[in-house]
């Protein structure tokens, strides 16, 4: 299984109410590094600096500082379209916390395209 697939199984096995999800990524030719590391630029994988493992990659699910579903997605698609073969470790998962935003002053039409964005 490629990494983009592998990606997608986890995710489809989260409960719907999962915020953040923490994994690790491990090429095995470590001479298409560089290679590797341009490719995932747009999912803001962190390097390591001295681990067996290469990239630490962070994923929100509605909100949050941190790389959507669909850019770490298309990342790990374009490693496995490179050819560039790893394997995935996921580390931590959370779940069950809610958004915070601010809406006292708002109007109501506001409000309610709010919901329809986040809640539908």
């Amino acid at each position: 299984m490629n990494l983009a697939e592998t990606f997608t199984t986890i995710v489809d096995s989260l409960p719907d109410d999962w915020s953040d999800l923490e994994f690790d990524l491990r090429i095995f030719e470590e001479r298409r590094y560089i290679e590797a590391a341009t490719l995932l630029v747009t999912c803001n994988a962190q390097p390591y600096s001295r681990s067996d493992w290469h990239w630490r990659v962070i994923v929100a699910h509605r909100f949050g500082h941190a790389a959507s579903v669909p850019a770490v997605h298309a990342a790990l698609k374009l490693l496995d379209d490179a050819g560039i073969s790893g394997e995935i470790a996921v580390r931590e998962t959370r779940s069950g916390r809610h958004e915070v935003v601010q809406m006292w002053g708002r109007p109501e039409s506001i409000r309610e395209e709010f919901r329809l964005l986040r809640y539908q």
